[in-house]
């Protein structure tokens, strides 16, 4: 149970709604998913990087017995093409159009099986003219670099101005700068790509993992030409996806094929054709210049940043915005200068991937700032309490934080709690040598400086359960839990009694992509609109019925009751000394109550619906283009790590031992969900530090499965002690924020700070692989 939850449902601990399908292995996922007379379809990709396709022959393919339909990209009525943000990416590469990676779809097969449609791709034919490519992001930059698109490689610059930083350095105690560079990295979900289509008449229905149904659904209609009533988009249960899951995968292939054919069918990608074609996170370099005065306090930051974003935008421009808007860290630096640049390259494209951009410049401010505490003497934790934000903190957008600023809190908490866990390893050979580590950071609540609205509709039932509309999209995070429980607590009624359908175009508002931890404020609060507005009509029946005012009318669990000082003050300590979800009011004298059933029933009579509708989009503004000032997000989620590591000197192998992280969320919704997220984005951030990379060399993925891409595995995870800080958020549903991303993004540079403490050795460069401790060692032993 929350800590200091008042509430019967909300802050409580609860089951997923969706746990007992999953463990039970009767959830359906896309690939799950059957119709009779399915065809299956497979897609011929590009093995060059860079290049024009001249001609393409499908006459054998086609020939092919059990073959249902080859198209290519004159099969694509309407523009061709898709993208997050700019539409530069190809449904199906047309002739005498580019090729801009490995990869790039050149033609769609339909067949029988899938055995088939792999038989039919090796008899197509292709004739591609092969351009010069650019692999690194630095040399894309430059004049006379070959150019991926007309108006050049960089993509997009995002510029963020405060103060004088210039002038700030002359006053200057320290001074730290360093280079950083990040790798790319792959999402690594359990399920990979999947979707069926079929027509219903003239409505396409696609079944499809995804994070954002309705932009699947925009797409679709988009390059298939029809109308967005005609094109209907269900989230299918979905195996993780962690950002990369936002683009257009399987969609448009999907419905091109159905509305050609007319049957249904069915596409899966297989785990290499998941890692070679979807996004990753972006590999970035960053430069950084920090400086403070003898006690301590920032006072200035130079900050560039240059993030490879592959072929395509996808959420380039998003998440390098996001980068330099959190260059600073959750500390207050009143002169900043920082440039983050996203640069299209030949490489693999990279995209949205859980921390969106933070992770990376993550691991270079807090790096920073344990280098600065070192030149002054002081202990990384006093240096981060004496800039830490805190309310009425500007932050380098100019934006001022008024409330639900937690950083300090996390601080404290995570100081006093690996104060009681770290360091009490047992001896071990003398190869081994220990040490701590400390990471903070800040995140911004939705996206970043523009519109993200959700809606929702809830319906009280003539029984008094409620069905739930929204179009969030669950994807494991356990948003369909949270809308719950949100509803169960605006009722007064059980969990069990609310019902979410949710992530259905055809029946559901839009509640925008399931990212940017975004879903449990903004369509949290949409579902609280919703539930209040049908709230509204019960409570002013039961005011009727009762005889009082509808000021006078409290909900209880199950009933309505006239609120009184006593009642109200009872129903508060019950709620707080109890953690059973049917908690309800005590009873209540003759004529001070009724029940919901009686209610709803009154309300039927009447002619009432008890039907809410509720829409919220946070309260932002958008970024200056010169300045970067503004307003991007309407809240924050604060967090601080510490981690204990063990580095072999013999090996170069780094242990983490434990990790203590204290995450500020708002209001816990659900803590133990909470716990989860922490202990998943820990692991996350562990694998991000010492082991995952995406290995690619001229524009081609060398680490194509999961026996080469090395994710932690169970045996990897350290002891994870998970606190959770709340801090609450006045605009927020009870108070929550958001917690789904912030939970790996200080993970890699807690490790990195913990194994500079342990053996001395300060690395800039991600992942920190046994090979670079031990050639680092070696180094320092060969100079000395």
């Amino acid at each position: 149970m929350s800590e200091l939850s008042q509430y019967r449902v909300v802050g409580h601990s609860v089951k997923k709604v969706d746990a007992v399908n999953k463990v039970l292995g009767k959830a359906q996922f896309a690939a799950d998913i059957h119709f009779d007379g399915m065809l299956y379809v497979k897609v011929l990709r590009s093995n060059v990087p860079h290049g024009i396709l001249k001609a393409i022959d499908v006459a054998e393919a086609e020939a092919l017995p059990g073959v249902a339909a080859v198209l290519t990209g004159r099969d694509v009525p309407g523009p061709n093409s898709s993208g997050m943000i700019v539409k530069d990416e190809p449904v199906v590469v047309k002739i005498n159009e580019k090729i801009r990676k490995i990869g790039d779809p050149l033609a769609l097969i339909a067949a029988e099986s899938e055995v088939l449609a792999e038989k039919a791709l090796a008899l197509i034919k292709v004739e591609i003219e092969e351009l010069p490519p650019v692999f690194d992001p630095v040399a894309a930059m430059a004049e006379g670099a070959p150019r991926l698109y007309a108006d050049g490689n960089i993509l997009s610059v995002r510029k963020i101005r405060r103060g004088d930083a210039a002038a700030a350095f002359e006053k200057c105690a320290v001074v730290v700068e360093h280079e950083y560079r990040t790798q790319m990295v792959e999402h690594g979900y359990i399920e990979p790509e999947a979707g069926v289509a079929k027509l219903d008449g003239d409505v396409l229905t696609i079944w499809v993992s995804t994070q954002n149904p309705h932009f699947d659904a925009r797409e679709v209609a988009r390059n298939l030409k029809l109308g967005l009533d005609k094109v209907r988009v269900i989230q299918a249960v979905t195996g993780g996806g962690f950002g990369g899951k936002l683009d257009i995968s399987v969609q448009i292939h999907l419905g091109l094929i159905a509305v050609k054919t007319r049957r249904p069918v069915k596409f899966v990608y297989s785990r290499t054709e998941s890692i070679i074609n979807s996004a990753k996170r972006h590999p970035c370099i960053i430069k950084m210049k920090t400086g403070a005065d003898a006690a301590g306090k920032l006072l200035a930051m130079e900050c560039s940043i240059i993030g490879d974003t592959g072929a395509y935008a996808s959420y380039g421009p998003g998440t390098l915005t996001r980068t330099a808007v959190h260059a600073t860290g959750p500390y207050e630096i009143p002169n900043v200068m920082i440039d983050a640049y996203t640069v299209y390259t030949n490489n693999p494209t990279a995209g949205a991937m859980r921390g969106f951009g933070v992770p990376q410049v993550a691991f270079a401010h807090e790096s920073q700032m344990d280098m600065l505490a070192e030149k002054l003497g002081i202990s990384p934790l006093a240096i981060r309490l004496k800039n830490a934000f805190r309310p009425g903190s500007v932050t380098a957008t100019g934006a001022t934080l008024e409330q639900s600023v937690g950083i300090v809190p996390t601080l404290e908490k995570t100081a006093d709690a690996a104060g009681k866990v770290v360091g009490r390893q047992a001896a071990e050979k003398s190869t081994k040598k220990y040490g701590a580590g400390i990471g903070s950071m800040w995140y911004g609540i939705g996206n970043t400086g523009l519109p993200n609205p959700s809606g929702a509709y809830v319906n009280l039932l003539d029984d008094g359960t409620a069905l739930v509309l929204t179009g969030c999209a669950d994807i494991g995070q356990g948003s369909d839990t949270v809308m719950t429980q949100i509803v169960a607590e605006e009722f007064g009624i059980d969990l069990a009694d609310v019902r979410v359908v949710s992530a259905d175009t055809g029946i559901t508002p839009d509640g925008g992509a399931s990212s940017a931890s975004r879903q449990t404020y903004i369509s949290g609060n949409a579902v609280r609109l919703a539930a209040q507005e049908a709230k509204k009509v019960i409570i002013e029946m039961a005011a009727s019925m009762l005889g009082v005012t509808p000021g006078e009318v409290i909900v209880g669990y199950k009933e309505l009751c006239v609120r009184t000082n006593s009642q109200q003050s009872q129903f508060l300590t019950d709620c707080q000394s109890e953690c059973r979800i049917d908690l309800g009011l005590p009873a209540q004298g003759k004529g001070q109550s009724v029940s919901l059933a009686d209610c709803i029933a009154q309300c039927r009579a009447k002619g009432k619906l008890t039907l809410g509708h509720g829409w919220f989009n946070p309260d932002t503004t958008g970024l200056n283009p010169d300045t970067g000032q503004g307003r991007p997000y309407a809240t924050y989620a604060f967090a601080t790590q510490i981690a204990e590591v063990a580095v072999d000197t013999e090996s170069g192998e780094i242990e983490v031992i434990r990790i203590v992280a204290a995450h500020d969320v708002g209001q816990a919704i659900n803590p133990v969900n909470i716990e989860g997220q922490i202990e998943g984005g820990c692991t996350m951030g562990l694998g991000y530090a010492l082991t995952e990379e995406i290995q690619v060399n001229e524009g081609r993925i060398l680490t194509k499965n999961l026996a080469t891409y090395l994710m932690p595995t169970a045996l990897d995870v350290p002891e994870i002690h998970p606190y959770i800080v709340e801090e609450l958020e006045q605009t927020g549903p009870f108070g929550a924020k958001g917690v789904g991303e912030p939970t790996l993004i200080p993970t890699a540079a807690a490790i990195t700070n913990a194994v500079y403490n342990a053996i001395g050795v300060r690395f800039t460069e991600l992942p920190i692989t046994p090979e670079k401790v031990l050639e680092r060692l070696h180094a320092i032993e060969n100079c000395s």
